[in-house]
């Protein structure tokens, strides 16, 4: 269950050190046009943060961190939410440059399907923690 505490205290810090990075590059930039940037911060914090509460909170209730594919799961999950704030990050610091990769969304979009994949699977061993 520690893991879970200080994943989400990772991912919290990230989170708040994403919006004062995007305040401050775009303020340095003289930037006011659109950038992912701005959904960072909250992809962050809510993919990251709250989500590793919940699941904290649903160990501490279920004992789901005793499934067996729990440790699978963690990884799965992190490296899909990795991914997605990764290539979001990339993006939006080439959208304030006036630069864009065409594919880049594409891997975003892949990283938000593996955690997609990794909210289902969540769900499936609480499922059966709860039928046990």
């Amino acid at each position: 269950m520690k893991k879970l505490y200080y994943t989400s205290f990772f991912y919290a810090i990230l989170g708040l050190i994403a919006g004062v990075a995007y305040r401050e590059i775009t303020k340095m930039n003289d930037f006011e046009g659109n950038t992912i940037l701005v959904a960072l911060h909250t992809h962050i914090l809510v993919l990251g943060f709250f989500f590793f509460i919940i699941a904290l909170i649903l160990a501490k209730l279920f004992n789901i961190h005793e499934a067996k594919s729990f440790g699978a799961w963690y990884i799965v999950y992190n490296i899909g939410l990795l991914i997605t704030i990764g290539t979001m990050a990339t993006r939006g610091m080439l959208q304030i440059n006036g630069n864009d990769i065409s594919f880049l969304p594409h891997i975003a979009g892949l990283g938000h399907a593996i955690v997609g994949a990794g909210i289902i699977w969540l769900l499936v061993l609480l499922g059966k923690r709860i039928k046990s």
